[in-house]
């Protein structure tokens, strides 16, 4: 089972999301919070300034003259619960109408309270009522307001009627209008009240939305196969995909940090490419300067239409083996049908003038020379059929079955294998620095045929030198994310000036070589994503190293 496979599909995450952010914006409403956090506040700040202005005010007082006892109790408590109330609101310990409708209530009684001890209505405390009522009437359903306005109403006229009772003066008709205001206040908050939940309803449904889309655009984005990095004007990665961290061998898509700490060579190109002009947005691109095992082609593309070269870009990076895979199928399939056309037009006659000069090398009467000259045709007929047969090879190889194979135990069997095949001695072909549960992807036949003629070679070169030492060793870098394996000799190496060409068809130094072993490797390598590079050995030698496509990315999936 693939990754994607694993994962819950983007459908059920999505209604998963949009259900619990629904569920969440009901019950916790962005209004509600910041109206009972809002009048919590004001609550606990007017009543420890009317506490406060009642302990150093003067005489007379601006609040209490009348009752003074009744006042300071009535505000410390009032201060008390104001505490109380906005620590239950931050500890949540009710729904939002409990923790609406308990502090007006207690509102309604300490007003009326202080009003009563500080002389009535005309002590201008009622007008506090006029605030927590219409505050309230935003969050609650629509009875609740009037019924709290109605109870503030009596409270008003009640305070007043207590006042009458007690000798105090009193002022009906200020009472009665105060009430008004406050019972109209209640009523015309109700409409704008439900403008505003309509609106937050519908801002918390576009944010659900805007969440769901961020989340989409998040998975699709991560779940791509392509790889891709966003750049913005400071050469800083804003956004990169799974793949692409993959690639650039990170363990995680990287957001943030300048893209000089993820990937030197790219940073340094694209600084380059934003002031030179001449330069390619397609570039090849070795991921690591100093050990080039990892090509790869970035797809630069601006963002910005008015600034091209300067503005934020979007690069798209390939593997360039993937690349040369795809190049190799179409190369191979026109190289098979060269193949066969070469067989049918050239074998046989080959074949014909082969046999006929070892009749006539049979024949009597022929003088050394003679036998010389048959003795040449025969040579080179050899070898122009034996670069038949590695071309039709190349015909026969159209295509590729990647598996997934425990390198370890798989050199062992083919140096066991090598070893028989060529007599070789104990020691002259080992396998070496291994790591264990090492595994690779590659077709097994294609594997072993690039081995074989990397191996065979290395035995043949080693000789020249009067001894025969071939080392097999594979590792995985650390955080490279791609195995390599190495075939290692202590032959002459090769020139220098010869490096860039041991690749080409056809190319050789030895006499009786067809020159096509080297590139039927590599372009076997290329077909399976794979990279075969040619390493000097201190000390003298060769290391020839194939470099896998990695088992664990996407492309490279069964």
């Amino acid at each position: 089972m693939n990754q994607a496979s694993t994962e819950l599909s983007p459908r059920a995450t999505f209604r998963g999301t949009r259900e619990a952010l629904l569920a969440r914006a009901i019950d916790e409403p962005d209004l509600s919070r910041r109206v009972l956090t809002t009048v919590s506040a004001f609550r606990l700040l007017i009543a420890a300034v009317l506490l406060v202005l009642f302990v150093v005010g003067g005489d007379p007082r601006p609040f209490g003259d009348r009752l003074p006892t009744l006042f300071a109790a009535s505000a410390s408590a009032w201060l008390v619960l104001a505490v109380v109330f906005m620590l239950a609101l931050r500890a949540r310990w009710a729904p939002s109408h409990v923790h609406t409708v308990t502090p007006l209530i207690v509102d309604i009684a300490a007003i009326s309270m202080l009003m009563y001890a500080s002389g009535g209505t005309s002590s201008g405390l009622g007008g506090l009522l006029i605030v927590f009522i219409g505050a309230g009437s935003l969050l609650l359903p629509a009875n609740v307001p009037a019924i709290l306005a109605a109870a503030a109403t009596f409270a008003l006229l009640g305070q007043e009627a207590f006042a009458g009772i007690a000798g105090f003066e009193t002022n009906y008709p200020a009472a009665g209008l105060l009430a008004a205001v406050v019972f109209a206040m209640a009523v015309a908050v109700r409409p704008l009240a439900r403008r505003i939940q309509m609106s937050e309803a519908l801002a918390r449904q576009r944010g659900v939305d805007l969440q769901n889309l961020s989340e989409l655009n998040e998975y699709i984005v991560q779940h791509l196969r392509e790889s891709i990095v966003v750049i913005d004007a400071n050469d800083e990665v804003r956004l990169s995909n799974a793949s692409a961290a993959q690639l650039l061998g990170e363990t995680a898509p990287v957001r943030g940090g300048p893209l000089s700490d993820v990937c030197g060579p790219l940073a340094d190109y694209l600084r380059r490419w934003r002031f030179d002009d001449s330069l390619s947005s397609h570039p090849e691109i070795p991921l690591s300067p100093g050990d080039e095992n990892v090509r790869v082609t970035a797809h630069i593309a601006p963002l910005d239409k008015t600034d091209m070269r300067r503005g934020p870009a979007l690069v798209f990076l390939e593997d360039a083996s993937e690349m040369n895979a795809r190049v190799q199928q179409s190369k191979l399939a026109s190289l098979g049908r060269l193949s066969a056309s070469i067989a049918h037009e050239i074998r046989n006659p080959v074949g014909a003038m082969s046999h006929a000069a070892q009749l006539l090398r049979e024949s009597e009467g022929l003088d050394d020379d003679d036998k010389r000259l048959t003795e040449i045709i025969q040579t080179h007929s050899g070898r122009v059929s034996h670069i038949i047969e590695n071309m039709l090879q190349l015909s026969r190889r159209d295509s590729s079955r990647p598996e997934r194979l425990l390198l370890g135990p798989w050199l062992e069997d083919f140096a066991r294998e090598f070893t028989r095949t060529l007599e070789l001695q104990e020691g002259e072909l080992t396998v070496v620095d291994v790591e264990d549960e090492l595994e690779v992807r590659m077709d097994p036949g294609h594997l072993r045929q690039v081995l074989w003629n990397l191996c065979d070679n290395a035995v043949k070169y080693a000789s020249e030198t009067g001894g025969i030492l071939v080392e097999l060793s594979a590792t995985r870098p650390q955080g490279q994310g791609r195995p390599y394996l190495e075939v290692r000799d202590h032959g002459h190496g090769i020139d220098p000036a010869s490096v860039e060409k041991i690749f080409e068809p056809f190319f050789t130094e030895r006499s009786g070589g067809t020159g096509l072993g080297l590139y039927i490797s590599r372009e076997l390598c290329e077909l399976n994503r794979a990279t075969l590079l040619y390493l000097d050995r201190p000390g003298g030698g060769s290391i020839f190293r194939i470099v896998f496509s990695d088992p664990n990315r996407w492309g490279s999936q069964d």
